[in-house]
């Protein structure tokens, strides 16, 4: 791996924001983001990420290497959940297996915002259409969780019907979101999109590098919690993210031909929510544990892709072209 490329990653004011927000939690300082601000910022950023891409899918041929886009990033959402449950099924039990399994099949918004971010500081191009492969994931991984969890469990502490997951997946705020801004970028001219280019591109920097903060605090607020589990979570948390990044780095080359697409990809792979899978579940295994798979989601999987996981894929692409 280019070691540059990791010094310039890790001197990204933003994720040096991301650090800033740990080290207030050790100091037990009282800097905090407000909730309110700290949802729309969120908002903003799944808002302007989908517009974009919907302005450039706008400018782009819908062809094979995009169709064949969406059914990978499908394909990927139904894969690594079900393997990843077989792995985690005898040690944590069929609750928190599939709970575990659904958010490491699923995507982080946030990572993908970030991974953008560092393409553009790279000068590396994309295509649209993976911000519409990133929608696409959220609801399949739900979905393969929950049936998972039907499936193997003896007693269900709640019934869930799968057309009520399917429709809670799609309907998640961030999943509506990211679609809906994805198809309005996508109609809108672009007279109509200079329209709002200061707010949709000159300040989401800025925006990303106070999101981070919140990120960086509310991690550090929840890795003691989830240290108490063991190192197997920890390691799991580690290893399955890379590994899956790294080998979607070098699959991903027969499916796309840029690498942006390609580094887009792997991020998605090595990913996981904690936003949308942790609101599903709530409603669909109320008796997984949430101060489990949120934590390594959040504390660990997220601060691991964003700084040592970036540099690592980047570099097995450009070695693996």
């Amino acid at each position: 791996m280019d070691l540059s490329l990791l010094l310039d990653n890790l001197t990204n004011p933003a994720l040096l924001f991301f650090f800033l927000g740990l080290v207030a939690v050790q100091l037990k300082s009282d800097l905090e983001i407000p909730a309110n601000s700290s949802k729309f910022i969120s908002l903003y950023l799944l808002f302007s990420i989908g517009f974009k891409g919907g302005q450039e899918l706008s400018h782009s041929t819908i062809d094979t290497e995009i169709l064949l886009s969406l059914l990978f990033g499908v394909l990927l959402a139904l894969f690594i959940p079900i393997y990843s449950f077989f792995l985690l099924k005898d040690k944590l039990g069929v609750f928190n297996a599939g709970a575990i399994a659904a958010a490491y099949g699923s995507v982080s918004a946030v990572t993908f915002v970030t991974a953008v971010s560092f393409l553009e500081i790279q000068s590396m191009s994309f295509g649209g259409h993976m911000v519409a492969v990133m929608a696409l994931m959220e609801a399949p991984s739900i979905i393969i969780g929950v049936l998972l969890i039907s499936w193997f469990a003896k007693q269900e502490s709640k019934k869930t019907s799968c057309i009520e997951i399917i429709k809670h997946a799609i309907t998640n705020g961030s999943v509506l979101l990211i679609l809906g801004s994805l198809l309005i970028g996508f109609l809108a001219s672009e007279d109509q999109a200079e329209g709002i280019k200061p707010f949709t591109t000159d300040i989401f920097k800025g925006f990303l590098a106070v999101f981070l903060l919140d990120m960086g605090i509310s991690s550090g607020k929840k890795l003691g919690s989830f240290l108490k589990h063991g190192w197997s979570t920890f390691i799991f948390a580690v290893i399955v993210p890379l590994l899956n990044g790294s080998l979607v780095a070098i699959i991903s080359g027969f499916i796309v031909t840029e690498d942006g697409d390609r580094f887009l990809f792997s991020i998605l792979a090595a990913s996981a929510s904690y936003i949308a899978v942790p609101a599903a579940m709530k409603l669909a295994a109320p008796t997984a544990n949430q101060s489990l798979y949120v934590p390594m989601a959040l504390a660990v999987t997220f601060p691991l892709n964003i700084t040592l996981g970036m540099p690592v894929y980047l570099s097995i692409i450009k070695n693996f072209p």
